[in-house]
């Protein structure tokens, strides 16, 4: 058993398993969502939320989603990062709405199958995040 008291990396409680999830957003790879999985709670959101910070929570149609907006200098910087986006979004089968303008890009997360907010989508949003800190032209 690891020094942490963990088996195999595995939390033990509640406490430990929220700050695992919490501290592993970036390196954490999604999990197949279904239609029966459950949203995240409105007791793990909060914690969620302060991994990625600059992310705001919209409602549409009922439906709480994940989106940001990177601002760039110009159309091209802009469509790099989408393409960045979309192949983060391909090797995890799972992907956003991706709105691409002059000099801008709307990422907005949410899982289709349970029609709200699933842990992976915190997961991608701390990924584009990361893509972020590395796009060419990010204003």
């Amino acid at each position: 058993m690891p020094a942490t008291g963990r088996a195999e990396g595995r939390a033990t409680n509640k406490n430990d398993r929220q700050e695992d999830t919490m501290s592993t957003l970036t390196q954490a790879h999604c999990e197949a969502c279904r239609a029966d999985a459950p949203q995240v709670s409105d007791e793990e959101l909060p914690a969620l939320l302060k991994q990625i910070p600059d992310w705001n929570i919209e409602v549409r149609d009922g439906i709480m989603q994940l989106e940001k907006v990177y601002r760039f200098k110009n159309f091209k910087f802009a469509l790099a990062f989408t393409n960045a986006v979309g192949a983060i979004s391909e090797a995890e089968g799972h992907h956003p709405g991706l709105l691409t303008e002059w000099g801008k890009v709307t990422v907005t997360w949410w899982s289709h199958s349970i029609k709200g907010l699933h842990r992976n989508d915190f997961i991608m949003a701390a990924r584009t995040d990361e893509v972020g800190k590395t796009a060419e032209g990010l204003k």
